[in-house]
Protein backbone atom coordinates (compact mmCIF):
# COMPACT_ATOMS: atom_id res chain seq x y z
CA UNK A 1 0.00 0.00 0.00
CA UNK A 2 3.05 2.25 -0.03
CA UNK A 3 2.70 3.86 -3.42
CA UNK A 4 2.77 7.38 -4.77
CA UNK A 5 -0.42 9.16 -5.75
CA UNK A 6 -1.01 9.02 -9.51
CA UNK A 7 -2.63 12.47 -9.41
CA UNK A 8 -0.88 15.05 -11.58
CA UNK A 9 -1.38 18.41 -9.93
CA UNK A 10 -2.05 21.66 -11.75
CA UNK A 11 1.02 23.86 -11.95
CA UNK A 12 0.55 27.03 -9.95
CA UNK A 13 2.54 29.97 -8.70
CA UNK A 14 3.81 29.56 -5.14
CA UNK A 15 3.10 32.05 -2.39
CA UNK A 16 4.12 32.00 1.27
CA UNK A 17 1.59 32.18 4.10
CA UNK A 18 3.95 32.73 6.98
CA UNK A 19 6.36 29.82 6.76
CA UNK A 20 3.91 27.62 4.83
CA UNK A 21 4.37 27.44 1.04
CA UNK A 22 1.09 27.33 -0.89
CA UNK A 23 1.09 26.31 -4.54
CA UNK A 24 3.89 25.18 -6.80
CA UNK A 25 5.23 21.82 -5.68
CA UNK A 26 4.29 22.35 -2.02
CA UNK A 27 2.02 19.82 -0.27
CA UNK A 28 -1.65 20.76 -0.17
CA UNK A 29 -2.02 22.71 3.08
CA UNK A 30 -4.88 22.15 5.52
CA UNK A 31 -6.79 25.06 7.01
CA UNK A 32 -9.59 25.68 9.46
CA UNK A 33 -11.18 28.75 11.05
CA UNK A 34 -11.88 29.73 14.63
CA UNK A 35 -15.48 30.20 15.74
CA UNK A 36 -14.76 31.89 19.07
CA UNK A 37 -15.24 35.60 19.64
CA UNK A 38 -11.92 37.03 18.49
CA UNK A 39 -12.02 39.58 21.29
CA UNK A 40 -11.91 36.64 23.72
CA UNK A 41 -8.15 36.17 23.40
CA UNK A 42 -7.90 33.22 25.80
CA UNK A 43 -10.64 31.22 24.08
CA UNK A 44 -9.36 32.01 20.60
CA UNK A 45 -5.76 31.10 21.42
CA UNK A 46 -6.95 27.85 22.97
CA UNK A 47 -8.94 26.95 19.88
CA UNK A 48 -6.10 27.86 17.52
CA UNK A 49 -3.77 25.59 19.46
CA UNK A 50 -6.29 22.73 19.32
CA UNK A 51 -6.72 23.23 15.57
CA UNK A 52 -2.95 23.29 15.09
CA UNK A 53 -2.47 20.17 17.19
CA UNK A 54 -5.03 18.37 15.02
CA UNK A 55 -2.81 19.04 12.00
CA UNK A 56 -3.80 22.40 10.53
CA UNK A 57 -1.04 24.22 8.65
CA UNK A 58 -2.89 27.56 8.60
CA UNK A 59 -5.67 29.01 10.76
CA UNK A 60 -8.09 31.77 9.78
CA UNK A 61 -9.48 34.23 12.31
CA UNK A 62 -12.41 36.58 11.74
CA UNK A 63 -11.55 40.25 12.38
CA UNK A 64 -14.79 42.24 12.00
CA UNK A 65 -13.82 45.33 14.01
CA UNK A 66 -10.87 47.40 15.22
CA UNK A 67 -11.41 45.94 18.69
CA UNK A 68 -11.04 42.47 17.18
CA UNK A 69 -7.94 43.69 15.32
CA UNK A 70 -6.31 44.71 18.59
CA UNK A 71 -7.21 41.33 20.07
CA UNK A 72 -5.70 39.70 16.99
CA UNK A 73 -2.40 41.35 17.85
CA UNK A 74 -2.42 39.68 21.26
CA UNK A 75 -3.40 36.35 19.72
CA UNK A 76 -0.56 36.62 17.21
CA UNK A 77 1.96 36.87 20.05
CA UNK A 78 0.73 33.65 21.66
CA UNK A 79 0.61 31.21 18.72
CA UNK A 80 3.15 30.14 16.13
CA UNK A 81 0.89 28.83 13.35
CA UNK A 82 0.36 31.12 10.31
CA UNK A 83 -2.77 33.23 10.74
CA UNK A 84 -5.13 34.57 8.08
CA UNK A 85 -7.29 37.55 9.01
CA UNK A 86 -10.81 37.37 7.59
CA UNK A 87 -11.82 40.95 6.76
CA UNK A 88 -14.75 42.40 4.86
CA UNK A 89 -15.09 45.95 3.53
CA UNK A 90 -13.08 47.98 6.09
CA UNK A 91 -9.60 48.59 4.71
CA UNK A 92 -8.44 50.13 8.00
CA UNK A 93 -8.74 46.75 9.72
CA UNK A 94 -6.54 45.22 7.03
CA UNK A 95 -3.88 47.90 7.60
CA UNK A 96 -4.04 47.36 11.36
CA UNK A 97 -3.64 43.56 11.36
CA UNK A 98 -0.87 43.87 8.76
CA UNK A 99 1.13 45.89 11.28
CA UNK A 100 0.30 43.33 13.98
CA UNK A 101 1.86 40.39 12.14
CA UNK A 102 -0.86 38.80 10.04
CA UNK A 103 0.37 36.18 7.55
CA UNK A 104 -2.39 36.57 4.95
CA UNK A 105 -5.32 38.91 4.33
CA UNK A 106 -8.64 37.43 3.29
CA UNK A 107 -10.13 40.56 1.73
CA UNK A 108 -11.66 41.17 -1.68
CA UNK A 109 -10.07 44.33 -3.16
CA UNK A 110 -13.20 45.20 -5.11
CA UNK A 111 -15.19 45.47 -1.87
CA UNK A 112 -12.86 47.88 -0.06
CA UNK A 113 -14.15 51.02 -1.74
CA UNK A 114 -12.28 53.84 -3.43
CA UNK A 115 -9.04 53.21 -5.33
CA UNK A 116 -7.05 55.10 -2.70
CA UNK A 117 -8.11 52.56 -0.07
CA UNK A 118 -7.24 49.61 -2.30
CA UNK A 119 -3.81 51.10 -2.99
CA UNK A 120 -3.18 51.57 0.73
CA UNK A 121 -3.83 47.89 1.44
CA UNK A 122 -1.83 46.66 -1.55
CA UNK A 123 1.13 48.91 -0.74
CA UNK A 124 1.11 47.62 2.84
CA UNK A 125 0.89 44.02 1.65
CA UNK A 126 3.81 44.56 -0.73
CA UNK A 127 5.95 46.20 1.93
CA UNK A 128 5.40 43.41 4.44
CA UNK A 129 5.24 40.48 1.96
CA UNK A 130 1.70 39.60 2.99
CA UNK A 131 -0.34 37.58 0.46
CA UNK A 132 -4.05 38.06 -0.12
CA UNK A 133 -6.88 35.58 -0.54
CA UNK A 134 -9.69 36.54 -2.85
CA UNK A 135 -12.76 34.71 -1.60
CA UNK A 136 -15.89 34.47 -3.74
CA UNK A 137 -19.01 32.86 -2.33
CA UNK A 138 -22.21 31.93 -4.16
CA UNK A 139 -24.23 33.36 -1.28
CA UNK A 140 -22.78 36.86 -1.57
CA UNK A 141 -22.40 37.58 -5.27
CA UNK A 142 -22.52 41.19 -6.45
CA UNK A 143 -26.03 42.44 -7.23
CA UNK A 144 -25.25 43.13 -10.88
CA UNK A 145 -24.03 39.55 -11.34
CA UNK A 146 -27.14 38.21 -9.65
CA UNK A 147 -29.19 40.24 -12.13
CA UNK A 148 -27.04 39.22 -15.10
CA UNK A 149 -27.13 35.48 -14.41
CA UNK A 150 -30.48 35.28 -12.61
CA UNK A 151 -29.00 32.98 -9.96
CA UNK A 152 -25.58 31.85 -8.79
CA UNK A 153 -23.77 29.91 -11.52
CA UNK A 154 -20.17 28.75 -12.04
CA UNK A 155 -19.73 31.49 -14.63
CA UNK A 156 -20.98 34.13 -12.17
CA UNK A 157 -18.54 32.93 -9.51
CA UNK A 158 -15.63 33.06 -11.93
CA UNK A 159 -16.59 36.48 -13.27
CA UNK A 160 -16.74 37.81 -9.72
CA UNK A 161 -13.33 36.34 -8.92
CA UNK A 162 -11.78 37.75 -12.08
CA UNK A 163 -12.96 41.26 -11.20
CA UNK A 164 -10.85 41.13 -8.05
CA UNK A 165 -7.97 39.40 -9.85
CA UNK A 166 -7.94 42.16 -12.48
CA UNK A 167 -7.62 44.82 -9.77
CA UNK A 168 -4.57 43.10 -8.28
CA UNK A 169 -3.04 42.51 -11.71
CA UNK A 170 -3.34 46.19 -12.60
CA UNK A 171 -1.57 47.05 -9.35
CA UNK A 172 1.18 44.56 -10.16
CA UNK A 173 0.36 42.43 -7.12
CA UNK A 174 0.57 38.70 -7.81
CA UNK A 175 0.95 37.03 -4.41
CA UNK A 176 -2.62 35.94 -3.96
CA UNK A 177 -4.79 32.84 -3.92
CA UNK A 178 -8.44 32.51 -4.91
CA UNK A 179 -11.48 30.54 -3.82
CA UNK A 180 -14.85 30.21 -5.57
CA UNK A 181 -17.00 28.42 -3.04
CA UNK A 182 -20.58 27.22 -3.31
CA UNK A 183 -22.70 24.90 -1.21
CA UNK A 184 -23.75 23.11 -4.40
CA UNK A 185 -21.12 20.51 -5.34
CA UNK A 186 -21.64 20.75 -9.10
CA UNK A 187 -21.46 24.55 -9.08
CA UNK A 188 -18.30 24.64 -6.99
CA UNK A 189 -16.53 21.96 -9.02
CA UNK A 190 -17.29 23.63 -12.33
CA UNK A 191 -16.31 27.07 -11.05
CA UNK A 192 -12.93 25.81 -9.83
CA UNK A 193 -12.36 23.96 -13.11
CA UNK A 194 -13.03 27.12 -15.10
CA UNK A 195 -10.90 29.32 -12.84
CA UNK A 196 -8.00 26.84 -12.97
CA UNK A 197 -7.62 27.61 -16.68
CA UNK A 198 -7.77 31.39 -16.22
CA UNK A 199 -5.07 32.11 -13.62
CA UNK A 200 -1.85 30.52 -12.38
CA UNK A 201 -2.25 31.55 -8.73
CA UNK A 202 -2.93 28.92 -6.04
CA UNK A 203 -6.52 27.85 -5.51
CA UNK A 204 -8.05 27.54 -2.05
CA UNK A 205 -10.62 24.73 -2.13
CA UNK A 206 -13.83 24.50 -0.18
CA UNK A 207 -17.48 23.52 -0.39
CA UNK A 208 -18.99 26.32 1.64
CA UNK A 209 -21.74 25.75 4.21
CA UNK A 210 -21.49 22.03 3.50
CA UNK A 211 -23.56 21.00 6.51
CA UNK A 212 -23.10 19.15 9.79
CA UNK A 213 -20.36 16.69 10.62
CA UNK A 214 -21.77 13.70 8.73
CA UNK A 215 -23.55 15.34 5.81
CA UNK A 216 -20.91 18.04 5.42
CA UNK A 217 -18.12 15.48 5.39
CA UNK A 218 -19.85 13.55 2.63
CA UNK A 219 -20.58 16.63 0.53
CA UNK A 220 -17.07 18.01 0.97
CA UNK A 221 -15.47 14.65 0.23
CA UNK A 222 -17.39 14.34 -3.02
CA UNK A 223 -16.76 17.90 -4.24
CA UNK A 224 -13.18 18.31 -3.06
CA UNK A 225 -12.36 14.74 -4.01
CA UNK A 226 -13.36 15.43 -7.61
CA UNK A 227 -11.19 18.55 -7.74
CA UNK A 228 -8.23 16.93 -6.04
CA UNK A 229 -8.44 14.00 -8.48
CA UNK A 230 -8.34 16.60 -11.26
CA UNK A 231 -5.11 17.93 -9.76
CA UNK A 232 -6.82 21.17 -8.75
CA UNK A 233 -6.20 22.70 -5.34
CA UNK A 234 -3.25 24.00 -3.34
CA UNK A 235 -4.82 24.58 0.07
CA UNK A 236 -8.17 23.51 1.49
CA UNK A 237 -10.71 23.93 4.23
CA UNK A 238 -13.50 21.49 4.97
CA UNK A 239 -16.36 23.73 6.13
CA UNK A 240 -18.49 21.93 8.71
CA UNK A 241 -21.08 22.99 11.26
CA UNK A 242 -18.91 21.22 13.83
CA UNK A 243 -15.83 21.66 15.98
CA UNK A 244 -13.07 23.10 13.76
CA UNK A 245 -10.82 20.27 14.93
CA UNK A 246 -13.14 17.90 13.06
CA UNK A 247 -12.64 19.95 9.88
CA UNK A 248 -8.91 19.32 10.10
CA UNK A 249 -9.33 15.60 10.74
CA UNK A 250 -11.65 15.18 7.76
CA UNK A 251 -9.28 17.14 5.50
CA UNK A 252 -6.37 14.92 6.48
CA UNK A 253 -8.44 11.80 5.89
CA UNK A 254 -9.21 13.08 2.38
CA UNK A 255 -5.58 13.82 1.56
CA UNK A 256 -4.39 10.51 2.99
CA UNK A 257 -6.96 8.57 0.99
CA UNK A 258 -5.66 10.14 -2.24
CA UNK A 259 -2.00 9.67 -1.21
CA UNK A 260 -1.52 13.43 -1.44
CA UNK A 261 -0.19 13.78 2.10
CA UNK A 262 0.95 11.44 4.82
CA UNK A 263 0.55 12.15 8.51
CA UNK A 264 -0.47 9.85 11.31
CA UNK A 265 -2.11 6.46 11.01
CA UNK A 266 -3.95 5.34 7.91
CA UNK A 267 -6.33 2.71 9.25
CA UNK A 268 -7.53 -0.11 7.03
CA UNK A 269 -10.48 -1.68 8.83
CA UNK A 270 -13.28 -3.99 7.79
CA UNK A 271 -16.90 -2.90 8.26
CA UNK A 272 -17.39 -5.99 10.49
CA UNK A 273 -19.71 -8.89 9.80
CA UNK A 274 -20.74 -12.20 11.33
CA UNK A 275 -17.31 -13.65 10.47
CA UNK A 276 -15.53 -11.27 12.86
CA UNK A 277 -13.64 -12.87 15.73
CA UNK A 278 -13.49 -9.68 17.80
CA UNK A 279 -15.50 -6.45 18.00
CA UNK A 280 -13.97 -4.49 15.13
CA UNK A 281 -16.08 -1.38 15.66
CA UNK A 282 -15.27 -1.04 19.37
CA UNK A 283 -11.61 -1.75 18.65
CA UNK A 284 -11.40 0.94 15.98
CA UNK A 285 -13.23 3.51 18.10
CA UNK A 286 -10.77 2.93 20.92
CA UNK A 287 -7.66 2.94 18.74
CA UNK A 288 -8.60 6.11 16.86
CA UNK A 289 -9.17 7.92 20.15
CA UNK A 290 -6.05 6.61 21.86
CA UNK A 291 -3.66 7.11 18.95
CA UNK A 292 -4.53 10.62 17.77
CA UNK A 293 -1.16 11.89 19.00
CA UNK A 294 0.83 9.77 16.53
CA UNK A 295 1.99 11.87 13.58
CA UNK A 296 4.46 9.53 11.85
CA UNK A 297 2.88 8.08 8.66
CA UNK A 298 1.99 4.41 8.91
CA UNK A 299 -0.61 1.92 7.69
CA UNK A 300 -2.45 -0.19 10.26
CA UNK A 301 -4.90 -2.92 9.23
CA UNK A 302 -7.58 -4.16 11.63
CA UNK A 303 -9.52 -7.01 10.01
CA UNK A 304 -11.88 -9.24 11.96
CA UNK A 305 -11.64 -12.53 10.08
CA UNK A 306 -9.27 -14.94 8.32
CA UNK A 307 -10.83 -14.35 4.88
CA UNK A 308 -9.44 -10.87 4.16
CA UNK A 309 -7.32 -10.41 7.26
CA UNK A 310 -4.00 -11.97 6.23
CA UNK A 311 -3.97 -10.27 2.83
CA UNK A 312 -4.61 -6.80 4.25
CA UNK A 313 -2.31 -7.31 7.24
CA UNK A 314 0.60 -8.34 5.02
CA UNK A 315 0.39 -5.06 3.10
CA UNK A 316 0.41 -2.82 6.19
CA UNK A 317 3.17 -1.68 8.54
CA UNK A 318 1.23 -3.49 11.23
CA UNK A 319 -1.90 -5.56 10.85
CA UNK A 320 -4.25 -7.77 12.81
CA UNK A 321 -6.10 -10.70 11.25
CA UNK A 322 -8.95 -12.14 13.27
CA UNK A 323 -8.79 -15.83 14.12
CA UNK A 324 -10.03 -18.50 16.53
CA UNK A 325 -9.17 -18.70 19.37
CA UNK A 326 -6.50 -16.00 19.00
CA UNK A 327 -5.87 -13.23 16.50
CA UNK A 328 -2.65 -13.03 14.50
CA UNK A 329 -0.50 -9.90 14.50
CA UNK A 330 1.57 -9.07 11.42
CA UNK A 331 4.51 -6.66 11.50
CA UNK A 332 6.06 -5.50 8.22
CA UNK A 333 4.07 -8.12 6.35
CA UNK A 334 5.18 -11.10 8.43
CA UNK A 335 3.31 -13.04 11.14
CA UNK A 336 4.64 -11.93 14.52
CA UNK A 337 2.53 -13.28 17.38
CA UNK A 338 -0.94 -14.22 18.53
CA UNK A 339 -3.04 -11.75 20.51
CA UNK A 340 -5.87 -12.80 22.80
CA UNK A 341 -9.28 -11.18 22.46
CA UNK A 342 -9.32 -10.15 26.13
CA UNK A 343 -6.25 -7.87 25.84
CA UNK A 344 -6.53 -7.04 22.16
CA UNK A 345 -6.94 -3.24 22.32
CA UNK A 346 -4.19 -2.66 24.87
CA UNK A 347 -1.81 -5.02 23.06
CA UNK A 348 -2.52 -3.43 19.70
CA UNK A 349 -1.93 0.07 21.06
CA UNK A 350 1.38 -0.99 22.54
CA UNK A 351 2.60 -2.61 19.33
CA UNK A 352 1.44 0.32 17.20
CA UNK A 353 3.28 2.79 19.41
CA UNK A 354 6.43 0.67 19.29
CA UNK A 355 6.24 0.53 15.49
CA UNK A 356 5.58 4.27 15.26
CA UNK A 357 8.62 4.95 17.43
CA UNK A 358 10.79 2.77 15.17
CA UNK A 359 9.56 4.56 12.05
CA UNK A 360 10.10 7.96 13.64
CA UNK A 361 13.71 7.10 14.53
CA UNK A 362 14.30 5.79 11.00
CA UNK A 363 12.94 9.01 9.50
CA UNK A 364 15.11 11.12 11.81
CA UNK A 365 18.14 9.11 10.74
CA UNK A 366 17.37 9.67 7.06
CA UNK A 367 16.93 13.41 7.64
CA UNK A 368 20.17 13.61 9.60
CA UNK A 369 22.10 11.96 6.76
CA UNK A 370 20.54 14.17 4.07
Amino acid sequence: MHFKSPIKRRKSRQIMVGNVPVGGDAPISVQSMTNTETTDVVATVGQIQAIQQAGADIVRVSVPSMEAADAFGEIRKQVDVPLVADIHFDYRIALRVADLGVDCLRINPGNIGREKRILAVIDKAKDLNIPIRIGVNAGSLEKDLQKKYGEPTPEALVESAMRHVDILDKLNFHDFKVSVKASDVFMAVEAYRQLATRIDQPLHLGITEAGGLRSGTVKSSVGLGILLMDGIGDTMRVSLAADPVQEVKVAWDMLRSLKLRSKGINFIACPSCSRQNFDVIATMNALETRLEDIVVPMDVAVIGCVVNGPGEAKEADLGLAGGTPNNLLYIDGKPSQKIAKETLIDDLERHIREKASQKEKALESIIAKA
